[in-house]
């Protein structure tokens, strides 16, 4: 059965966790895909746990105390050999019960929350891990399907009149707020959902990377239903 994204340059495929951690991101390639349908049963999970406000983190101590089926034991073992793996390569894993993010509404010409397609950013060599266990999933889009919102002219026109200080302070103003990490989808662009499941690794902006950072976005959830995924 072919991979399902096997048709989209920019993603290297991935056998197993190790083959996910250890490929080198290099040429177009900025995100990497191991392809996994899970078992067991993550809506009891997400059925079973409290959400605290819009997001809640969840502790594995938490996920150790629900009360579970055989079907939502096999899906909290799953979970927790994602959030042990990711920690033996130093990663930090965070699994969140979700509601909805923040929403951005400072400023109507340009929006800077999740929901905005954004790449992250490090000071040190580091890489975005995430899978999305239950809800809808996040997507990504290529590089080349995107502008900087920064570059369309009148967004950058109305930032300009907003940083309202010297021409050479303007790139520092966009990247102390944050405004330089996010896109704009172009008219014939094609978002890529991450599928239920699949463990992500993604390209991040830092100084040492080879490649260019990944563009990806937090989904609209769906209506009525909670997200339960684990990213770091």
């Amino acid at each position: 059965m072919p991979h399902p994204y096997a048709n989209h340059p920019h993603i290297g495929i991935a056998n197993s966790f190790a083959e996910l951690n250890r490929t080198e991101f290099k040429e177009n390639v900025n995100a990497l895909c191991w392809h996994r349908p899970l078992s067991g049963d993550f809506h009891e999970i997400v059925d079973k746990l409290t959400l605290h406000e819009n997001i809640t983190v969840v502790t594995p101590a938490e996920l150790m105390a629900l009360a579970l089926s055989a079907a939502g034991q096999t899906a909290r073992e799953i979970i927790l050999q994602d959030i042990q793996a990711l920690t033996d390569i130093g990663a930090a894993p965070v699994l969140n019960l979700l509601k909805s993010y923040e929403r951005d509404e400072d400023f109507r010409f340009i929006t800077t929350d999740v929901y905005s397609f954004h790449v992250d950013r490090s000071p040190v060599p580091t890489d975005t891990y995430l899978c999305t266990y239950y809800g809808a999933a996040s997507e990504l889009i290529a590089n080349d399907q995107a502008i900087q919102k920064v570059l369309i002219p009148e967004v950058r026109t109305q930032l300009q009149a907003l940083h309202d200080g010297p021409d050479h302070t303007f790139d520092h103003f966009l990247q102390e707020h944050y405004f330089d990490l996010h896109y704009q989808a172009l008219p014939h662009a094609t978002p890529i959902n991450c599928g239920v499941g699949n463990l992500w690794r993604l390209a991040v902006d830092h100084p040492t990377q080879k490649v260019l950072p990944c563009i990806h976005r937090a989904p609209i959830e769906n209506e009525g239903e909670l997200r339960l995924l684990v990213i770091c």
